[in-house]
């Protein structure tokens, strides 16, 4: 049994496998600051991508999309603006969120362009 940082790992894993095959460059993984967390930063064209990597096995309790939370939210967009200033500050963002299921074989990525402004 993995614990939840390892499940969370593997789901970033698949997710950045997921976002080259799709012609993203990934720039950070597990991008941290005193503001937040940021799953991975993802490039492709002049759209800079910050995702939101949420892996579930169970969806009793909703999808994962739904644990994006408004809180979540704004800490995620403050640690993006952090991140810009000091990286691509004339690119265009968004905000993504990957959907992992790994209790379907092979494992199914759901990727939401936009998923929240």
């Amino acid at each position: 049994m993995s614990t939840t940082k390892e499940a969370g790992d593997r789901g970033e894993a698949m997710t950045a496998e997921y976002l080259r095959g799709n012609g993203y460059e990934i720039l950070a993984s597990q991008f941290r600051c005193r503001f937040g967390e940021i799953d991975l930063i993802a490039r492709r064209g002049g759209i800079l991508c910050f995702v939101e990597v949420k892996l579930r096995s169970d969806r009793r309790f909703g999808l994962p999309r739904d644990f994006v939370t408004a809180a979540k939210q704004r800490r995620i967009r403050t640690t993006a603006a952090f991140y810009m200033t000091r990286h691509d500050p004339d690119l265009c963002a968004r905000f993504d969120v990957a959907e992992v299921y790994d209790d379907e074989t092979p494992p199914r990525i759901e990727y939401i362009e936009n998923a929240f402004e």
